[in-house]
This record gives C-alpha cells, structure tokens and sequence, in this order.
C-alpha cells in the first residue's frame, strides 16, 4: 500500500428515512439537502438506503398504512437530485415500507413504481462493481413479512425457503464471478431474521469466504441507548447498525482500501468528514478476512478528507509524535509517509486534525495497531443486540412470565391441599416479613375456585388460543396467536407476537394476581378476622386505587389496538378487550365472595374462626338437615 489511489473504493450508506407528510417536514427537505449536497460532496461510487424509506403511518402516528404521498416525496427527491447521475443508489424495503401490504404485488406496494431498485429487484439482489483486478459485490437482503402486516407484529424480518434459495443463487453468483470483497446490506439486523429453513442469514453470510461486513438499521440505536452498536459474528464478518436519519440525521462513510474496511458514522451537515483507512481502527479488524501485512508492509498514512470547501491542511501525528503534514493525492485521498515498523507491537493512536477554507475544522484519534491488538471491545448491549436471537429471546420473556403467572398460584393451591390433607405442617407465615405477607394473600386467593380458575386458565389461554380476529391488513381477516399470524392462507412464524404477549402480562396480568390477591385479603379479613369493623375512606381508596390504574392503563392499551387493526379486532380480542371485561368481573367477586368460598382457607389460617363457622353449621343443621354448606 503506497500513495497511489489503486484499490480504493468507498460508498455510503443512509437507513430509516421516514419520510413522512404528517410529521417533522425538515426530514424531507434535508434527505434532499444530502442527496444534494452530501452525495454531491462526497461522490460515494454507490449509496446504500437499507430501508425504511417512508413512515408509513397514520396521522395519529398509531395506525400504519402505505401513504402514496410519502413515495411520491421518497421518488421525486431522488429525481430532482438526479440521484443516478451522480451515482449507483442501491435501496431496499424496511419494515415500515411493508405495512399493510398483503404481496410484492399488491397495489399498496408502493417500492417497485417509486424506488430506484424495485422495479427491477423487488426483493433481494446483487450488484458489482469491477474495478482492473478487483469485484466489489453488494448483495442487498430483503426479509419483509409477506403477507406485511399492520404495526406492529411487523418487526421482526423473515426469510422463507424461496428467498432462501434466491440467496444462495446470489452467492453462487458471486463466487464464480471470481468477486474479491462482498458488503451486504439490509434494514433488519440479522438477530431479528427468522430463517423458516437451514441454519439463518448469519450462517449464510459467514459461508461466503468473501463477506467482509453486513450493514443495517431497523433498531435506532435502541433509543440511544446504544449509539454505536457494532459487533464482529462468530461467522467471521462485521456487523455494523447504522443510527436513524429520522430523528438523528446519521449517515455511514465507509471504505475498502487494499482490502481493509474502515467506516465513519457522520452526523448530518457535521463537516469536514474524515476517514482514516490505513492503518485501520484495531477494533474492527477482521480475522482470516483482512491481512495485518498489509499494513505492515505499506509506506504511507492514508485517509479521506471531504468538506464543502477546499482543504487548507490535514495534518497526522502518531502517539507523541509531531505533527506531519499530508498531501493530497487525488480527489479525497491524503497521504504522509510513515515507518511502520516502529509501531509493530502494543496498541497506537493516530490522531488527525483537518482544516477546510472556511475555518472548519476536524480532531480524530483512532486506535490502531499490527499484532491483533484491539485494545477495547465491542459493547455487551450491542453484542445481545446484534448477535442474540431476538426470536429466541421474545420466546424466552413470554414464557418464563406465563410461568411466572401461573406457578405461584398453582403451588399454593398444591401446598394448601396437602395441608387440607394433613400431608404436610402448615408453614408459619403469620408475622413480619414481605415475602410471608403476601405469598399468604397469594395462598388464599388459590383455594377460591371461582377466582383461582380463571387467573390461571387464562395465561394458558394465551400460549395458545387467539388473541384477536380481525384486519391485519386492510380487506384481509386475520388470526393473532403467541406462535403465529394466519392470514390470506399463510403462517407467519410467531416473534415479535411473544414479546407482545410479554408485555400483557408483565403489564397487566402478573400485576392484577397481586391486585387480586390484596382484594381477596381485605374481603377476608371482613369476614374472617375482623367481621362488623367499617373501612375508612382512606382504606378504600388504598384498596381501589392499583385497580383502577391497572385497567385504566389496560383500557389505553386496548383504545391503542382498536385504532391500529380496527373495530372487529377489538370486539374480537381476548388479548386487550376481554381481559378488561375479565378483570372487571374477579374484581368484583373478590369484594363480594360469600363466606362459604373462604372456609377451607379459614381451617388453615384461622382456626378460632373456623371452630365458630363448624358451631354455626351445626346449629343450622340441627335446625334444618337439608342445608348443604358445600
């Protein structure tokens, strides 16, 4: 590697768009700004959009549905760029630009007639570029939902065993045509792929000896929380989340220099832009696909320098170096000799300052270094995040809280039998002690059938039963269970749906057992411990206040999915609607259960009680022998 400008390549990358006609209109004028001005600038040899083009959702910002108009901006901003004059715009659907869409060629599938690319490559594809002696392919992975549903079991991407099979073909492609690096690119990481078949999109990237990264969105940096979410897969290639131009304005630089990939993520209008692509960042280097001898070998510092206006100086300083001068080669390339040998061991740092005519200016420190030293390590949240089975993990939350809703309840009817039965000794859960507090509440609440079994039967329920009936997708009735969406003929395989039901009964049903159990406690004590004794106005409210929060929250959520999949879902939901009417009908049996309904509770827990209800049932017997207190 010298100062020549041979066997260097870099393009960009822009993900979630979002453009949308009832929100934030500066998305649109400065999506346009950047295929203006940035694109012009930079003069990437190709852009990659991975998704997520346009909104897609109604004015209330709840419902979602394909908004011609929405295209219509996404296709005349390109035009009036003249986009394809200046260079290769490679894009590709995101979640959002499938809602509501039943096929790739329902009349609500906006990208084949408003994209650049949908026309001819309506799913998955690839381009190359060649270069003399070197192929450069872009393989572009579509995993939208087909049918696409409506927000938001749509979140969670799928390849079934024909987009499989149009993969491989694609990677059979490339192999032949003797391609030397392969960038792939889509909007779903591949944690949130379901692979219906074989061993999933990680493997199938990773079996491609030339794969050197895989580049997407889809996830906005979890809200932040994780702005630079970058992991190298056990498959052996990068994988590099690009933060969202909806509400954060970033775009990627990214660059292939001798085959070694260095990338930048820029935030929208921060100029200058500075890529430093030899020697390369020691946390991104990749084992058995880049060779350190390249740098070792190589006799100069190179790096790309982009700003509006003319660079006045770029300057490098290695360690406690000083400060060397660069110059410019050819278009953004700048280069300084350099002996590389004097930082063949240990970690380095190579510190940049860039200075353009009109005062901008620009400090990077990069850590490099020649024996594998990488110096830090990716993120333990961008590792779950990217490297997980989201899949997997919504599996996992959904049933370890259905257990949770259940095993308690269960176990303390168990163990009140046995102590029924004279099995086992009573614990001792009189006295302090939260946990002996309200694992009693829980342990009464079991032994009254009319309120055990529904709170029990219920979670089950929802592990297999449908959750709702109605519009999935405008004119198509659909059926929601935990494991799967059925609609138009078709399964989807269930995801997104468990995370779904976590949040039910995170939010509602594990919160209203405790509710319950507390209700049950109070009706006890009036009947039981201390009969006749009047509540006060403050008791009252500590009583009803969690319970009407709980079903006020439910009544939000359930108003929520009304707006999002329609009238007959709503009516026709178990899920959301039911369980308001469920929880409003145990609510009310947990203040009014008659006394007979605590009585194999009472033996247990209140044996003074119990000796008075056995004296009065045998009063009433005497009197009238017909009566039954079962």
């Amino acid at each position: 590697m010298t100062d020549t400008p041979n066997h260097l390549l870099w393009f960009l990358q822009i993900s979630d768009i979002h453009i949308s006609i009832f929100r934030d209109p500066s998305r649109i004028t400065e999506f346009k700004e950047f295929c203006d001005q940035t694109v012009g600038v930079i003069q990437p040899s190709l852009v990659l959009a991975s998704g997520d083009l346009t909104d897609a959702k109604t004015s209330d910002n709840i419902g979602s549905k394909q908004v011609l108009e929405e295209w219509v901006h996404y296709r005349n901003t390109l035009r009036e760029c003249n986009i394809e004059e200046k260079t290769l715009w490679l894009d590709i659907r995101g979640n959002h630009d499938n809602f509501n869409v039943i096929n790739i060629d329902s009349k609500e599938n906006f990208f084949p007639n408003y994209s650049i690319q949908g026309k001819t490559h309506p799913r998955s594809y690839m381009y190359q570029i060649k270069r003399p002696d070197t192929i450069y392919s872009f393989i572009g992975i579509d995993a939208c939902l087909e049918p696409g549903p409506r927000r938001p079991f749509n979140f969670v991407g799928l390849i079934d065993k024909a987009e499989i099979d149009e993969i491989n073909k694609i990677t059979d492609i490339v192999r032949r045509s003797g391609s030397n690096y392969t960038i792939w690119f889509g909007h779903f990481p591949t944690s949130c792929i379901v692979a219906t078949e074989g061993k999933g999109v990680k493997s199938i990237i990773g079996e491609l000896d030339q794969s050197l990264v895989y580049v997407c969105g889809h996830l906005h940096t979890l809200g932040g929380v994780v702005p630079n979410m970058y992991t190298l897969q056990k498959s052996g290639f990068l994988e590099l989340e690009l933060g969202d131009w909806k509400n954060n304005r970033k775009y990627r630089l990214m660059a292939i220099d001798h085959g070694l990939l260095s990338f930048v993520d820029v935030t929208h209008r921060d100029w200058p832009v500075v890529l430093v692509t030899n020697p390369k960042h020691s946390l991104f280097h990749i084992p058995g696909k880049e060779n350190y001898d390249v740098i070792k070998n190589s006799t100069h510092v190179r790096l790309l320098v982009f700003s509006l206006s003319s660079i006045d100086k770029v300057e490098v300083a290695i360690d406690n170096e000083k400060w060397r001068k660069c110059h410019h080669v050819q278009g953004p390339l700048y280069v300084t000799k350099w002996n590389p040998r004097l930082f063949s061991t240990g970690l380095h740092y190579i510190h940049i300052f860039v200075k353009d005519a009109d005062g901008r200016q620009k400090f990077v420190k990069q850590p490099f270094s020649m024996d594998g030293t990488r110096g830090m390590s990716f993120g333990i949240l961008a590792k779950l995040a990217l490297m997980t089975d989201a899949s997997y993990v919504f599996k996992s939350m959904f049933g370890t809280t259905l257990v949770l809703s259940i095993l308690p309840l269960i176990l303390c009817r168990v163990l009140h039998d046995l102590v029924k039965a004279r099995k086992i000794d009573k614990p001792n859960l009189r006295g302090g002690g939260f946990f002996k507090h309200w694992l009693r509440k829980l342990w009464i609440l079991s032994t009254i059938d009319r309120i055990f079994w529904p709170m029990v039967l219920y979670p089950m329920y929802l592990s297999f039963g449908p959750w709702s009936i109605g519009h999935i997708i405008e004119d198509h009735i659909g059926i929601i269970f935990a494991w799967g969406i059925y609609i138009d003929g078709i399964l989807l395989p269930g995801s997104f749906t468990y995370a779904y039901g976590f949040l039910q009964l995170i939010t509602f049903q594990i919160p209203f057992t405790i509710i319950l159990a507390n209700g049950v406690n109070h009706r006890y004590k009036i009947l039981i411990l201390k009969p006749g004794k009047a509540s006060t106005i403050y008791k009252k409210i500590k009583l009803h206040l969690p319970f009407v929060i709980l079903m006020s929250l439910q009544i939000f959520m359930a108003y929520f999915f009304w707006l999002a999949y329609g009238t007959l879902a709503f009516i026709l939901g178990p899920l959301r609607t039911w369980s308001i009417i469920l929880a409003a009908i145990l609510w009310r049996q947990a203040l009014i259960y008659p006394d007979k309904c605590i009585r194999s509770a009472a033996d247990v827990w209140d044996i003074k009680r119990t000796t008075s209800l056995a004296s009065a049932d045998l009063i009433l017997k005497e009197k009238d022998p017909n009566i039954n207190n079962n």
